[in-house]
């Protein structure tokens, strides 16, 4: 009766344990979002952005050129508190011009993430596709920043989810 019990009791433990079997497979995220004909238009759009931040700087540096030369043309003229003034006005342009400038990066990194938010969550859709069709349980991401020691490429699935979303690869 013991045997049996044991019998049994391995037999659904085995059966429990291969219904659980994983199946891991990877996607290369870059390589898939470089394909993307969307890809171009975000690059465009960053672009534009880039030179918006370049035009705001530029105003900011004509309007500081513009102050300074007015105050330096009356400089001999003004009061004190007027001098002390002019030199508080151009310390905090100073001021500004440099937080623009410590910010832009900072600034054309945020666009690029919000304009490409969509697109890798286009990527993600269409992983979660296709990973349910062929039946894998986890997809890993093996773009630039690839610390897998191995990785089979038979379970790239990079080129389904690219022919899913309509674009062909050579």
């Amino acid at each position: 009766m013991k045997n049996m019990i044991l019998i049994a009791f391995v037999a659904l433990f085995t059966a429990t344990t291969y219904a659980q079997t994983t199946k891991v497979g990877t996607v290369d995220a870059d390589f898939t979002l470089s394909k993307m004909p969307e890809l171009a238009g975000a690059q465009d759009a960053l672009k534009v952005y880039n030179q918006d931040l370049e035009k705001q700087l530029k105003e900011k540096l004509d309007n500081y050129d513009k102050v300074y030369k007015a105050a330096e043309a009356s400089f001999e003229t003004m009061t004190q508190a007027e001098k002390t003034a002019k030199q508080q006005e151009l310390s905090g342009l100073e001021s500004d011009i440099a937080k623009f400038r410590n910010n832009g990066s900072q600034l054309v990194q945020l666009k690029q993430e919000e304009l490409l938010r969509p697109l890798y969550k286009k990527i993600g859709d269409n992983v979660a596709i296709i990973a349910k069709e062929l039946g894998y349980t986890q997809i890993l991401n093996i773009g630039n920043n690839n610390n897998l020691a191995y990785v089979d490429p038979a379970h790239d699935i990079t080129v389904k989810v690219l022919a899913k979303m309509g674009i062909t690869v050579e």
